[in-house]
Formats: structure tokens, sequence, C-alpha cells
């Protein structure tokens, strides 16, 4: 099939390969355009540009999807399907109407649970046990689209938003994969999306990381596992910020809600019901670093609490 491309971060790279391996004809990719990253701010291009010129492929940036430049490439090449996989950009009609066997989407949760840009690290934050993958037509309201195929998989209690990433991006790739053949094959049917059934993932930022102490303990280890790795769920201790990157649900364990406990070179912090066990930590201007280390450097006092930054 005659496929054209559009995807940006690293969850859409197993994708683009998986259809190039499957024998596809990629006539070109769609990514966003390239930023500035590091302390050099060095232009870098997105992951799905670096794959796709190591194959060869054609690739554009636009800068919008709404002029007439993006869809005059788009006439050009004359897909049979478009794909697309965290591209960043909604797709006007004019786009969405143009290839025969339409514009397909990966999307990272069983819709129409979790439409949105974070489907992965609110499953993890909400500390649900299923999660999964979708292909579906697009449409132009956001994940709205008809179902064509899901693929489940269960969520490890202790698996974190960034292990689930990857795991999802490798699931999508061979659901697209089958999607497009049958397509080619007409043996798809279209599942319309129960609105009634679905729910946002908004945007992760900075202002979730603030660990909630007075939750119940399975809640703050989700949420510290579903901020991982960005932007990394977050305390105070001694008047800095502590990034939590790593806890355990501990039995055993009680005290005021923020009370540090010691125990045999273990660490746990009392939440509003039972208590986390601190695994990896990183302070303020330091490494990431296993807890134990981290406390035999900063030592509290019998009864000290930990915080929420300002």
């Amino acid at each position: 099939m005659r496929i054209f491309f559009m995807g940006t971060p690293d969850f859409a790279v197993p994708c683009l390969q998986a259809l190039l391996d499957a024998g596809h004809e990629i006539c070109g990719v769609f990514t966003q355009p390239d930023k500035p990253k590091g302390r050099g701010y060095a232009m870098t291009p997105p992951p799905v540009k670096k794959l796709a010129l190591q194959h060869g492929l054609e690739v554009f940036q636009p800068a919008s999807l709404k002029t007439g430049d993006a869809i005059q490439i788009l006439q050009e090449k004359e897909p049979d399907l478009i794909v697309v996989v965290a591209y960043g950009k909604l797709l006007p009609k004019a786009i969405l109407d143009l290839p025969a066997y339409g514009c397909v989407n990966v999307h990272a949760s069983l819709l129409p649970r979790y439409r949105g840009a974070a489907p992965i690290q609110w499953s993890v934050l909400n500390g649900d046990s299923v999660t999964g993958v979708t292909t579906m037509y697009m449409a132009e309201g956001l994940d709205t689209g008809d179902m064509l195929l899901q693929a489940q998989t269960p969520i490890d209690p202790n698996e974190t938003a960034g292990q689930l990433h990857d795991r999802l991006s490798r699931m999508g790739a061979a659901l697209m994969v089958e999607t497009a053949a049958a397509l080619e094959k007409h043996t798809l049917t279209r599942i319309p999306q129960d609105d009634g059934q679905s729910c946002y993932a908004e945007m992760l930022h900075k202002g979730l990381s603030a660990i909630d102490w007075g939750k119940p303990a399975g809640a703050v280890h989700n949420w510290v596992r579903g901020l991982s790795p960005w932007p990394a769920a977050n305390t105070v201790y001694h008047g800095k910020v502590l990034k939590i990157h790593k806890t355990a649900v501990s039995d055993g364990i009680s005290g005021h809600t923020g009370t540090i406990v010691g125990q045999a070179g273990r660490y746990f912090v009392c939440c509003g019901e039972g208590a986390v066990e601190l695994l990896e930590v990183q302070y303020e201007g330091g490494k990431r670093m296993a807890a134990k280390d981290f406390f035999r450097g900063h030592p509290f006092e019998e009864n000290e609490t930990v915080g929420s930054p300002v």
C-alpha cells in the first residue's frame, strides 16, 4: 500500500519502521519542525525525521496543515492511506478526505477512554490495571473517529509511564500493520465511539509534580510512576525540591502524614493511609540515586516530615 506517514516523537518510530518492514511504500513523511535542545540549544530533528532520513524517505516539516502547501504535497504524493501517530497537529477536512483508504491514527489507549495528549500517563496516574492501543479513522474532533482494531495489555502495579510508553509503542506498530493489511482486504468494521464513555487525558505539566502525602499510599505510588520520567513527582526536604523517581507501597509502617521513617537502611514516608518506601530520589541540583545513599548524606530528625513545593 502507498502510505504517507505523519508522526513526531519516539512513540511513532516503531510504527514507521514496522510499516517499512511490512513492505509498504512510504511515499512521504510529515513531522514537526526541528527544535532547539540541550545546553547549546542546537536545532535537533524529531525522532521520526531521523528514522525517515535513514531510509531515504522524503521528509516535510510544514508549520501548518491548513495552508495550501501541505495539501498540495499530499495531493502530489497520491497516498492510498495516511497513517498518523503522535504527530501533534489536527488534520483539516481537506486532508481527511484525500486518501482512498482514509486517515488512520494509532492511539495509546482503549478508546473512547483517555482521548487527548497523555493517555499513557493518565492510565498509570489513575491506577488502571489494563490499557491498550486503538487504531481508528480520524475525524475532525479530538480522537473521536470510528475505531477499527484494539489490543489490550495489563499494567504492572510497579510499571512506570515511561516503561508502558515503550511497550505500547511496539504494540501500536504491530496493530497498525494488521490494520493496513485488513484495510487492503476490506475486512474491517467501523465501530463508532460511545462519547458517554470518554474521558480526556490532559497534557502533563510541572504543576502536577507535587505529591499530596494525604492520599493513600497506593495513589501516591501511582502518582510517582505516572509522572516518570517527566515531569517527575516531587516533594520538599530541608527546604529544597526532592524528586521521587521510584517507590513501593509498604505495609506495617504508620505515622503522621508526611513523616519520614527509617528502618534497617530503608526509608519510608507515611501517607494518608499506609506508607510508601522511597527507592530512588534526586535532590535539587544533584543526581538520581538510591534513597539509602541519599539519606546517608542528608540525615533527618525523628518525626521530621516532607512537604510540598510552594
